[in-house]
């Protein structure tokens, strides 16, 4: 029998960043783990998620020194709790770290779907697949034959949204990235209409206008700012805008100016809603109930952009703010074992 693991590696943040954050800005470190109490688990994490809201969480919201906090999949080593065996995979959120002991309630136990990979309950299946479906769904309203603009159409929530947008009736679906090569990927792989590189070529609303002449109806932002002046400018009467992110202005030491265009929201009936999927998740079993089938046939994949080792989470987070990844960013810390996993509810 292997002896009970009582230290986990963890990474720390050590100052608040100014601008982009850099490696300097974290440690790594070894702490003490006290066994499972009453209703907790052990859980050894297999795949870490690397967000673009954690950049937000440096600048106060995280305290210094601490583990810092992240989704995260992980199994059972260890329990004290009748309804966890040892073994089982769960989603729960002490992330950036090696190890966790976890209240039971505190966790969720990942059903098991034949042909639907574990780390896609970090990706399409996950928060970044649900912000995506709760901005087309709940949020936008999307009606077939709409027309969709997402812009950081190639980071994790705007490949799903790309492809769940699809799914739910788009008629044309135009992304904005950050090289041609992402551009390239947007519309021969990931099901985009046409793509525009928005740090290349003529002004946004130009390139916009390009690649949607006839406007748009549905704008998910995740950037902000000019892309936020831009959809807007381009948007039908009536459009709708589901504004989940803002990755242009997260490393600014400044907010950007307001879209100067504001008042056409008033002039063409467009809604502008931000939202927070965290009060959102009650709608987790019905992404699950429309995606999973496409996701069993193939019609979907879930593109992950996986970094290998936990001593590479930093660079992974990093590489993320600055657009390097393709899909959902998440950190792999080992091969998953056999699952024992609860079934889906039916």
């Amino acid at each position: 029998m292997n002896a009970p693991v009582r230290t986990t590696r963890v990474i720390t943040q050590r100052r608040r960043p100014r601008g982009m954050p850099v490696p300097e800005d974290f440690a790594e470190a070894e702490l003490p783990l006290a066994a499972p109490a009453e209703d907790e688990v052990l859980v050894e994490n297999l795949w870490l998620s690397v967000d673009p809201y954690m950049r937000e969480c440096m600048d106060a919201e995280w305290e210094l020194g601490a583990p810092l906090e992240g989704r995260s999949i992980g199994r059972v080593v260890e329990s004290r709790s009748a309804g966890l065996p040892v073994g089982t995979l769960v989603f729960h959120r002490e992330g950036w770290r090696t190890h966790a002991v976890v209240a039971a309630a505190e966790v969720r136990v990942l059903p098991r779907y034949e042909g639907v990979a574990t780390e896609s309950f970090l990706g399409l299946l996950g928060g970044t697949g649900l912000t995506a479906y709760v901005a087309l769904t709940r949020i936008a309203r999307l009606r077939a034959g709409e027309t969709v603009y997402v812009s950081a159409a190639a980071g994790g929530v705007g490949t799903a949204a790309g492809r769940l947008a699809r799914l739910l009736g788009a008629g044309r679906i135009v992304g904005s990235a950050g090289s041609p090569a992402k551009v390239r990927l947007l519309t021969e792989e990931l099901g985009y209409d046409a793509a525009f590189d928005h740090r290349a070529g003529p002004s946004l609303p130009d390139q916009l206008d390009r690649t949607a002449p006839d406007g748009i109806d549905v704008y998910v932002d995740n950037v902000g700012g000019a892309h936020l002046e831009a959809a807007i400018g381009a948007m039908r009467e009536d459009g709708r805008i589901a504004w989940c992110g803002a990755v242009g202005q997260y490393n600014a030491g400044s907010a950007p100016a307001a879209p100067r265009n504001l008042f056409d929201l008033v002039e063409k009936s467009i809604r502008l809603e931000g939202f927070l999927v965290s009060r959102h998740r009650d709608a987790q079993a019905e992404l699950e109930r429309f995606l999973v089938p496409h996701l069993r046939s193939g019609r979907v994949t879930d593109r992950l952009h996986v970094t290998e080792g936990f001593e590479r989470t930093v660079d992974a987070f990093l590489g993320m703010l600055r657009g390097e990844n393709t899909g959902k960013a998440v950190v792999r810390l080992g091969r998953d074992a056999p699952e024992r996993s609860a079934e889906p509810t039916p």
